[in-house]
């Protein structure tokens, strides 16, 4: 990211200059675009100190303003506002992809042999069908040992992508992550 700063009215000192470049880099994280612009102008204004900070990335157009008495709370106090703006719209997109995904429902179809001869079909017998919950991996690992079933269907809380945890024969568990 490319952080510039403009002075108006005062000379700043090398601390000031230090102080503003190390908390301006935390905006990084927020953009993942390497060629994002950061202009930040502070100015002062007789007693009053004064950021005006303008962010530009991909498709990303972020500005805040701020004023106090002392140029270091002001630059606390825009950083924080742009940082609230910047996680405010990080929630938007994830939102709004969670939305796209929509909620999947997953469909159990039960099969038995009527006799067990070398050319038996498999028939379905039942169907059941349900929304996987969210939990994490332990928490379905926890959750297959109360139920008789030999595997869960469930929505993996960290990738959010639907798993199958399932009883091995030696005990163990193993877990299908389709990764998509």
């Amino acid at each position: 990211m490319n952080i510039s700063f403009t002075f108006k009215n005062f000379e700043p000192s090398d601390h000031l200059k230090g102080y503003a470049k190390k908390r301006f880099e935390k905006v990084a994280k927020y953009v993942p675009d390497s060629t994002a612009d950061l202009q930040v102008n502070l100015q002062v204004d007789k007693f009053r100190h004064k950021a005006d900070i303008i962010l530009n990335a991909d498709g990303i157009h972020v500005s805040a303003y701020e004023a106090s008495e002392d140029m270091y709370s002001t630059i606390d106090m825009v950083l924080d506002k742009l940082e609230a703006q910047l996680r405010k719209m990080r929630e938007k997109t994830k939102s709004r992809s969670k939305k796209g995904r929509g909620n999947k429902s997953v469909q159990m179809n039960i099969l038995s042999f009527d006799e067990l001869t070398a050319d038996s079909v498999p028939t379905i017998v039942g169907t059941d069908e349900y929304e996987p919950k969210p939990m994490s991996i332990d928490e379905a690992a926890m959750q297959l040992d109360t139920l008789e079933n030999e595997f869960l269907v469930f929505r993996n809380a960290e990738t959010e992508g639907v798993n199958v945890i399932y009883k091995r024969k030696n005990g163990d568990y193993g877990l299908i992550d389709p990764g998509y």
